[in-house]
C-alpha cells in the first residue's frame, strides 16, 4: 500500500495531494501542468515537499514531522520515464542486470530469467539500445526497473514517445505487469485510452489537487467530470466477460448486467474479463424500440441524469441499462423526444463503432 499526503509550493503552483494506492495500476490523469510529474518526482525522492508524508506499507520514505527523507537510492522505487534512458554502451542483457547487481540476494523478488520471459526480450539480449525499436526500448527499461526489486513502480508517460503501432505492441506487456508483479504501480498519462485500458484506479488531477479518485468504471460514468476528462473522450467503461466468438462473422459477444454487447472480434479467450469502452458520441437514443435496424446493440434503460452545462447544441445523457452508459445527442433531440430523468428509452450502439484495440483484459479481481 502506498500512502502519500503532501503539500508542496513551487512558485505560484501549490501541490496538495492525499492519495492511497494498492497493488495494481493507479493512474494519475490530467492536463499538462496539473502536477502529475511533480507528484511522482516527490515519490521518487527527486523533489522534497514542504510537509506531509510518503509511506509504502510500514516503510517511511518521507515524513516532515519526523525529519525523515530517504534519498532516491534508498527508496526501492523503480522509475520508467518517457524516454527509455538505457545505457547506450551496454547490451540489453547488461542493462537488465544493472539494477539486479545492486540488490542484496536476500531482497531479490525477481530474477533475470523471469523478467526476460515476462517482457519477451530473450531475442534482444545481445543487442544495444540504438538497434531497438521504441517499444523494445521501453520493455527493456521496464525490465531494468523491475530488476531493481522495487516496492513501487513509477511510470511517467511511458508511451508518450511511441507511435500507434509501438503503443499497441507494449500495452499487453504493461497489462501483464499489472497482473503478475504484485506491487503498486503509479502510471502517469494524459491519454485516456491508455488509462481506461490499463488502470485499476484512476486519480484525476487538476490545479495541483486530486479532483476525484476511484475505480475506472465509476469515475468515467460521472457527467460532472467532463471538464477534466474531456468532452471528446466522454463515454462509458463497462466490465464484461467474453461469452462467445462468432468466427463466421469475425465478431465477439461480451456479457454484462445489461445483456450482450456484440463487438468486432476481441483477442481474448471465452470467459475472460474484458473492460469495454463505449464512447458517448457513438450512441443514439430512441423512445420506442427500433425495428429492422442494422444496429446490433440495442438496450432498454432509464435516464438518470442529463448534463446541464456544456456546449449549447449538445448534451450528455446518463442512462441506466443495467450498467451506466452515456449518450451524446443534440439538445434539440432532447426537447423533441421529451427526454427527462426517469424516462424509459432505448440506447443503440453500432458494433462497428467499438475499437477492439481499446478493450483490455482484466485478470485481477477487485481488491487483490
Amino acid at each position: 500500500m502506498l500512502d502519500v499526503a503532501v503539500q508542496h509550493q513551487l512558485g505560484d503552483f501549490n501541490l496538495s495531494v492525499d492519495l492511497k494506492a494498492e497493488t495494481g495500476i493507479t493512474a494519475l490523469f490530467g492536463r499538462s501542468g496539473c502536477g502529475k510529474t511533480t507528484l511522482v518526482n516527490i515519490l521518487a525522492g527527486l523533489e522534497t515537499p514542504q510537509c506531509g508524508h510518503v509511506r509504502i506499507d510500514d516503510t517511511v520514505l518521507f515524513d516532515s514531522s519526523k525529519h525523515i527523507n530517504l534519498p532516491p537510492e534508498k527508496r526501492r522505487i523503480g522509475y520508467v520515464f518517457q524516454d527509455s534512458r538505457l545505457f547506450p554502451h551496454m547490451t540489453v542483457e547488461k542493462n537488465l542486470s544493472y539494477g539486479l547487481a545492486r540488490v542484496p540476494a536476500a531482497l531479490r523478488q525477481h530474477n533475470l530469467s523471469d523478467i526476460i520471459d515476462l517482457l519477451s526480450v530473450s531475442h534482444l539480449l545481445g543487442r544495444r539500445p540504438t538497434t531497438l525499436s521504441g517499444g523494445e526500448k521501453q520493455r527493456v527499461a521496464i525490465g531494468r526497473a523491475l530488476l531493481s526489486n522495487p516496492n513501487l513502480l513509477l511510470m511517467d508517460e511511458p508511451l508518450a514517445s511511441l507511435d500507434a503501432p509501438h503503443k499497441a505492441e507494449i500495452l499487453p506487456f504493461i497489462e501483464r505487469l499489472r497482473d503478475e508483479v504484485g506491487i503498486p504501480i503509479v502510471y502517469v498519462s494524459h491519454a485516456l485510452d491508455e488509462v481506461i485500458r490499463l488502470a485499476d484506479t484512476i486519480a484525476i488531477m487538476s490545479d495541483g489537487k486530486i479532483a476525484t479518485s476511484g475505480n475506472v468504471e465509476e469515475v468515467m460514468s460521472r457527467l460532472d467530470l467532463r471538464p477534466l476528462t474531456g468532452r471528446y473522450e466522454a463515454g462509458a467503461v463497462i466490465m464484461t466477460s467474453v461469452a462467445r466468438h462468432d468466427e463466421q462473422n469475425d465478431l465477439s459477444e461480451l456479457s454484462c448486467p445489461a445483456g450482450i454487447f456484440t463487438v468486432p472480434r476481441v483477442d481474448h479467450r471465452v470467459g475472460a474479463n474484458v473492460r469495454l469502452r463505449v464512447k458517448a458520441r457513438d450512441i443514439s437514443v430512441a423512445t420506442e424500440k427500433p425495428a429492422a435496424t442494422s444496429i446490433l446493440n440495442v438496450f432498454q434503460g432509464e435516464i438518470r441524469e442529463i448534463e446541464r452545462d456544456g456546449i449549447p447544441s449538445q448534451a450528455d445523457i446518463l442512462v441506466d441499462i443495467g450498467v451506466p452508459i452515456i449518450a451524446r445527442i443534440t439538445r434539440r433531440s432532447i426537447k423533441d423526444l421529451g427526454l427527462v430523468p426517469g424516462k424509459v428509452v432505448y440506447v443503440m450502439v453500432k458494433a462497428a463503432s467499438i475499437n477492439r484495440q481499446n478493450t483490455g483484459q482484466i485478470t485481477r479481481s477487485r481488491g487483490q
